[in-house]
């Protein structure tokens, strides 16, 4: 079986890029040094010839220990023994149900940051027709691991959170592993099955549905005077601050009170927000995004 040390890229766009990008940083020193970092060998494979130049001209520092090619899944699947299934999930039957493609996920740990699909559906792209029955699956057959994760577009910046989907057939070493690899672009949370949907919301889509008030809120302040550039440069720092109350505990509705002062300009605010019923509505955008990770309607 091919080494947990090596890991294959299935598809490397933005948030595949960010990830090995980590990676290799995190391990860029120990390997000069001639020791055995967690992850030693990467092994990646695109959808296009541009892609692959794109990504050989990026991390060009790594030729060495990076191998990058274009349409040769097969072979970045055999090659690895952790496997990062980082493509569009419209593309994840076809890449999945190639020929060989099966045998060489055997036993390997699979992880997989499409958004909506689960391992029973990772599963049957790999098996479409059940466990085979050939001579090559005869024995000590082992089904691939698979493992989901959805960390968010601040990546880029090494400042996602990634939620991993709890998963009892993970070996410690290796959730230890996966643990220790998301931790290269930001900060890792586990979470049960039945809260995985809702949990990756929150991290992968959460960051866009707050740029709808903050937009709002630019755009009131450019109609009061101020510049927009400068605008955005403040509301950035304010959700710096307020970030940072939220870690060491506070509670939104107790950090509202505690600015909100008896007939000030605060509670104003809030009140003109509530009378458009804007909690529920941002409320109904996280239920009803959720709903279609489920498979409802």
């Amino acid at each position: 079986m091919a080494s947990t040390r090596t890991i294959a890229f299935i598809g490397c766009g933005n948030m595949g890029s960010a990830i090995l990008g980590g990676i290799l940083d995190a391990t860029r020193e120990e390997h000069k040094a001639g020791g055995k970092p967690t992850i030693s060998r990467f092994i990646v494979s695109t959808k296009s010839a541009a892609s692959a130049e794109r990504l050989q001209s990026t991390f060009e520092a790594d030729k060495d220990r990076l191998v990058v090619g274009y349409g040769q899944n097969l072979r970045a699947c055999k090659g690895a023994g952790i496997i990062m299934l980082a493509c569009k999930p419209f593309l994840a039957a076809e890449i999945l149900s190639e020929k060989g493609i099966s045998q060489a996920l055997e036993g390997k740990l699979v992880i997989s940051i499409m958004a909506g699909k689960n391992p029973t559906e990772i599963h049957k792209f790999i098996y479409p027709f059940g466990r085979p029955s050939n001579s090559f699956f005869d024995g000590d057959f082992k089904a691939p691991i698979i493992v989901r994760a959805m960390p968010n577009v601040a990546a880029r910046i090494r400042q996602s959170l990634t939620i991993i989907e709890e998963n009892p057939d993970l070996p410690e070493h290796l959730s230890e592993t996966v643990t220790w690899m998301f931790s290269q672009i930001g900060t890792v949370k586990y979470l049960p099955s039945d809260l995985f949907d809702a949990g990756g919301h929150l991290a992968g889509a959460s960051m866009a549905i707050f740029t709808v008030p903050l937009d709002g809120i630019l755009d009131g302040c450019v109609a009061e005077g101020i510049r927009r550039a400068e605008a955005l440069e403040m509301a950035a720092q304010v959700l710096t601050g307020m970030a940072g109350l939220l870690r060491e505990g506070d509670h939104p509705a107790l950090m509202r009170e505690s600015i909100s002062s008896p007939r000030g300009v605060t509670i104003q605010s809030l009140l003109t927000l509530e009378r458009q019923g804007v909690r529920g509505a941002f409320a109904d955008s996280m239920i009803n995004g959720v709903k279609p990770l489920k498979g409802e309607k």
